[in-house]
Order: structure tokens, then sequence, then C-alpha cells
């Protein structure tokens, strides 16, 4: 008997990680997160109500989904005036540096425009890479945001040479195949903070849905 309820314990812990696409759309609290990375460096840490991490920056819970996000942490460059050390406090390659890791099941395949909600606070703080599956294509590579400064605010931008602020429609991911994939984000700027992601077949933000 204590084994069937152990192994049923074990069965309802993973398959409430798993989040389910409906109708071309899933959304997923940042904190859900299966697994965690080369986090040597730089660390995804949780932040919530009673459990602020000491080297946080600054509490943001206020507005936050579920009283909870993440932040890559420690945050040593938050403007341009401070030191960018490449591999420290900054990673443009993807897939390199501080990965969060989200198990989805997909019954809709297509083309996943991706979002974050995220709050930036600084200059330096406002970028992060999208993988699918142990792969970073260039489709989710330097993730963008400029506006909604100091507040949680939805957006999905890909920064161009051109754009540094970001060009929409350009990051997404392809899903090829129905079933189980993993979704990752890696750290391009240290000092980045997450509340939620989303991923939809049609470019419209979650917060207009």
């Amino acid at each position: 008997m204590k084994l069937i309820i152990a192994l049923l314990f074990v069965s309802f812990f993973a398959s409430a990680q798993v989040a389910k696409e409906k109708k071309g759309f899933v959304e997923v609290e940042a904190e859900d997160f299966v697994s965690q990375t080369k986090d040597d460096v730089r660390k995804w840490y949780v932040v919530k109500k009673g459990a602020v991490p000491e080297i946080a920056d600054e509490n943001l819970l206020e507005g936050a989904s579920g009283d909870a996000y993440i932040e890559i942490l420690p945050d040593t460059r938050k403007t341009h005036d401070d030191k960018l050390t490449a591999g420290v406090n900054f990673s443009n390659e993807a897939g390199q540096m501080a990965i969060v890791s989200y198990k989805v099941k997909f019954k809709t395949t297509g083309k996943y425009y991706v979002w974050v909600r995220t709050h930036s606070t600084g200059s330096e703080d406002n970028g992060v890479h999208v993988g699918l599956d142990g792969e970073w294509p260039e489709s989710g590579n330097r993730m963008q945001w400029c506006e909604g400064k100091k507040q949680w605010t939805w957006d999905s931008k890909q920064r161009t040479e051109e754009v540094h602020c970001g060009v929409e429609k350009l990051i997404y991911l392809d899903i090829k195949e129905k079933g189980e994939h993993t979704i990752s984000f890696s750290m391009r700027e240290d000092g980045f903070s997450m509340d939620k992601w989303a991923m939809s077949l049609e470019y419209e933000s979650p917060e207009e849905r």
C-alpha cells in the first residue's frame, strides 16, 4: 500500500510539472521549472514572499503572478557604466550560462511565438535567450525589452544589429512534432527577472487574451 501511494505521489508530481498547450497557447509560471543547469557562475533564484535571496537587488514581488518570480543573480552589470565581462555577467551566445528548463506537452504543431513577462529596472537587465529540446535556434536568441521599464511587462522581440530594442515576430520556436518538449531559457544579461512565459501560434500578447 505504501509503495502504491508513493508511486501515485511521484506520478502526480511529475505530471504537475508538465504544462499543456491548449488551442495553440501555453502559459507557465517561471518558478515552475523542472531543472537548472550551467549555474556555477550565475544562477536563477526563486524570489517569493518570505524567501527573498539576500543577494537580490530589489523586491519585485508587487504585481508578480503567483507572488513569485525568478531572477539571475548576482547582478553586477546594471547599467552601461558597469563593466561587461563575457562569461560572467553577459553571454551573447545562447545555451552557455544559467539555464532553466520546462516541460510542455503539445497537441498542436506549428510556429510558436515566445513571450516573457519581465521587470526591467536598469539598462542592462533586459535580455534573455530561449531554446527547444537542447537546441538554441537563431529565432530564440536575444529576446529584448526597452519599453515598460520598472513594471512587469509582456513582450516578444528580438534584438538585431539594426534595431537594438527588438523587432516583433522574430522570436519563435518551431514545434514540428506533437508530444512533450523541453523549453529552456538561458542568460544573456545577469539581473534578468522572469515572472511568466508563454507560447502562442498567434502573435498576440498574453495580457490581451
